[in-house]
């Protein structure tokens, strides 16, 4: 990883999904730079675990905890609210969480739960974040995509997925993640002029919870294959914190560097329609 150690000391990090994985070991690497960083989670016991393990190895005490379940959009407001309410800055904020359940289920909004969690969570609390990002600019919004977003397509006619909830969700997830990309990029667009960028990126294939829901011996196998989630955090932490892309947004990364997304991320009627039907399904129109 290039150029990622400059001064954070100070800044202010908001990361979702902090507890394991990519997630925690993102807000370990902001935590060693001198970050503030504010981890969201949504068991208490888990997070107050990994929010103690992180001030251990990282020896900082800027680091706190915030519970929500992002599968509530009352939960996302209430977040950002209480985020408002103790912070009147916002530097980084990294929406990371993610979920495959391996079976259709539905949130307490009456949402498919992988579109919820994946798409519309991070869609409603950085809508419900952009005054205190432009009011700390330059600020940055990192989105952690898939490449598994290669084999996604916007079903505009099932967003919920009541006829394609196949291959034990993994064909979901891969809309949720292209969904993600396209998110980004207009985003990145309504951001234009303001000192808050946009970005997302691929983080590797990386053994986390995200794959507990699968079959015992799947994971086993998976493991054979699968990376670090410290080698996982690297992109999420040079997007979050590298000089060499304070001006760049709008873009897909894979392994620190912009590369093509797939051809259907570039699709600027999705990209605008999905914006507008996700405003609606948020009540932010």
């Amino acid at each position: 990883m290039q150029n990622t150690n400059r001064d954070m000391y100070g800044k202010v990090c908001l990361i979702t999904g902090a507890n394991s994985g990519i997630g925690k070991a993102t807000a370990c690497g902001l935590a060693k730079m001198g970050a503030i960083v504010i981890m969201v989670a949504r068991n208490p016991v888990k997070g107050r675990a990994a929010m103690k393990e992180i001030r251990t190895q990282s020896n900082s005490n800027t680091v706190d905890l915030m519970l929500a379940d992002l599968s509530s959009q009352a939960e996302v407001r209430r977040l950002a609210a209480s985020f408002i309410e103790k912070h009147d800055r916002l530097h980084v904020l990294i929406n990371n969480a993610g979920i495959i359940p391996p079976k259709r289920t539905v949130t307490v909004d009456g949402l498919e739960t992988q579109f919820a969690v994946n798409h519309l969570a991070p869609f409603l609390l950085t809508n419900l974040l952009l005054d205190v990002l432009k009011d700390s600019a330059p600020a940055r919004v990192v989105n952690v995509s898939s490449t598994a977003h290669r084999d996604g397509k916007i079903y505009f006619d099932d967003l919920q997925s009541e006829r394609r909830y196949i291959r034990l969700g993994w064909q979901q997830y891969c809309n949720t993640k292209l969904a993600n990309i396209l998110f980004t990029i207009m985003l990145a667009q309504h951001l234009e002029g303001t000192g808050v960028t946009a970005n997302c990126l691929h983080p590797g294939v990386i053994m986390t919870n995200l794959w507990r829901g699968f079959p015992r011996f799947l994971r086993s196998l998976a493991r054979l294959f699968f990376d670090s989630a410290e080698n996982g955090a690297q992109t999420t932490l040079y997007l979050a914190t590298s000089s060499e892309v304070e001006q760049i947004t709008g873009k897909y990364f894979v392994h620190s560097k912009a590369v093509e997304a797939a051809s259907q991320a570039y699709d600027k009627d999705a990209v605008r329609r999905l914006w507008q039907v996700s405003a609606e399904l948020t009540g932010l129109v």
